[in-house]
């Protein structure tokens, strides 16, 4: 499962492709090493930070909460990404079980 249930929020293992044509959530994907992610699209390019804002502000379209809740924890210029989205916990696994339809 690409999420982690926090005290107060919740920490997505997010796989992001810039330039992507479109903002999107595209499900789960399996990586190779077994690590399951979030896909995501988003049509920025990967420059001065730009896409990781895009993919900040689709979360939080996605999961109905202020772009100020969703942040950034690890892997700014890496594909592979990890934010934090912070509320109340069981309501944002909720929230991403409906998207994914992963429990």
């Amino acid at each position: 499962m690409p999420c982690r249930v926090l005290k107060d929020g919740l920490e997505i293992r997010v796989r992001v492709t810039p330039r992507g044509g479109r903002d999107a959530i595209e499900g789960i994907a399996h990586l190779s090493d077994g690590t399951d992610v979030l896909k995501v699209r988003v049509r920025a390019v990967p420059e001065n930070g730009a896409a990781n804002d895009a993919v900040g502000r689709l979360l939080a379209k996605a999961f109905g909460v202020p772009a100020s809740t969703v942040r950034l924890a690890a892997g700014s210029t890496a594909r592979l990404k990890t934010f934090i989205i912070e509320g109340e916990a069981q309501a944002l696994a909720a929230r991403f079980s409906a998207l994914t339809g992963q429990n």
